[in-house]
């Protein structure tokens, strides 16, 4: 990669009478730095989500800003045009509902005082949580519960649970689909196990959603009557939601799906073509360890604009796709893994702002197969890295 021209080697140029090719590029207004950054926003959104934002009431309130935000951005060209080149994960094409909010042409702000939010409040980047009617109906369906006057008949279906979690036989997995509440399954809401004992017939709601009367058991004996909506909101709104897998939910991972298989995503290794000197120095060594449930090919595009992949081109030199597994989990565990040997790297974005990308790591690639089949062993948690040996190695 040739050096970059300075103004000194400009002036000097000038003075042999020959010009230089630099073209100036022209600084951007404040209004586009905020479309920009509110486009890097809900690109970060989908990262963690694996999904657009959407409108609706028993959606998050960021949620539904970035939403309406997204909205506009597909539908002004001034702004399409500004941040096409950075559209990786192919949002611009999509097509969404315009919300009421940008049929009015509401900001942000406006959009928090129709939810009810005061305009002293702190600012939308500081707001921790704010609570929808719909949200706080859901809290209270939960709440309402009554004590189970058969729970006898339940309470060893929920011991034979606890010793299939206990045994690897079942998992617990984060809550993502209304379509997994049906009569039979188990989940984990509010720190306490449920059961969905019976369910009712389907009906549509005004909003032309479905939903149904449940009868919810707890481990705790209690019962609830409550509807699969408000279920569906607490299992969201609960950090600590999970349903329970059924009995040999699959493999980890498997090179063969079989009909019931819930794709997750792939793993992907990468290495960059960046001219640090720490990589190039290593480049069989520098690779960067990540998890999406994209394309591999677009979720690298545009890599040379994004400090997340140290502002260079990038090569995939390995992938994994997943099975029945937790995405995030997935990409949090091997990044516990390989911390030892995490790359301490600083680089500046576009705007000269100070970014330390995480998942680069200074391993070989053999080292990182070794994990994966490990995983697939279910054997991980038995292994520490050395990075003094380059090798897994039994944890002590």
């Amino acid at each position: 990669m040739g050096k970059a021209f300075t103004d000194e080697d400009d002036a000097l140029l000038a003075e042999l009478g020959v010009e230089s090719d630099k073209k100036e590029v022209p600084a951007r207004t404040p209004r586009e730095e905020r479309i920009i950054a509110g486009f890097e926003e809900i690109q970060r959104f989908v990262e963690e989500h694996g999904r657009a934002p959407q409108h609706g009431e028993d959606r998050d309130i960021f949620e539904r800003l970035y939403a309406v935000r997204l909205d506009r951005i597909r539908s002004l060209a001034e702004c399409r045009s500004l941040v096409e080149h950075m559209d990786h994960q192919s949002l611009l094409g999509a097509t969404g509902e315009v919300s009421s909010a940008e049929e009015n042409g509401l900001d942000d702000d406006a959009l928090l005082a129709e939810l009810g939010v005061d305009e002293a409040a702190p600012p939308i980047t500081e707001l921790k949580h704010v609570r929808s009617a719909v949200e706080k109906k859901a809290a209270e369906d939960i709440a309402r519960r009554e004590h189970c006057e058969d729970f006898d008949r339940f309470k060893p279906i929920f011991e034979q649970v606890q010793e299939e979690l206990d045994a690897g036989v079942r998992q617990t997995r984060p809550f993502e689909l209304k379509a997994e509440i049906e009569a039979g399954r188990f989940f984990i809401v509010g720190g306490q196990k449920a059961f969905v004992a019976e369910m009712g017939e389907l009906t549509l709601t005004d909003q032309g959603r479905t939903d149904a009367r449940l009868r919810v058991i707890f481990d705790n004996g209690t019962e609830s009557n409550m509807l699969m909506r408000s279920l569906q909101r607490a299992l969201n709104k609960d950090e600590a939601g999970r349903r329970i897998t059924e009995p040999d939910a699959g493999p980890l991972f498997t090179d063969n799906p079989v009909d019931g298989d819930e794709a997750s995503g792939t793993i992907y290794v990468l290495r960059s073509r960046s001219d640090l000197s720490i990589v190039d120095a290593n480049r069989e060594l520098v690779h960067k360890i990540g998890v999406t449930n994209l394309d591999v090919k677009k979720r690298i595009a545009g890599a040379r604009l994004q400090p997340t992949f140290l502002m260079a081109d990038v090569d995939v030199v390995a992938t994994y796709e997943l099975f029945n597994i937790n995405r995030t989990k997935l990409e949090n565990l091997l990044h516990r893994i390989f911390g030892p040997a995490r790359l301490d790297i600083e680089i500046k974005d576009r705007f000269g702002n100070p970014i330390r990308p995480r998942e680069w790591f200074l391993v070989p690639l053999f080292a990182i197969n070794e994990a994966v089949e490990k995983i697939k062993e279910r054997t991980i948690q038995d292994y520490v890295y050395d990075p003094q040996r380059a090798e897994l190695v039994p944890r002590v």
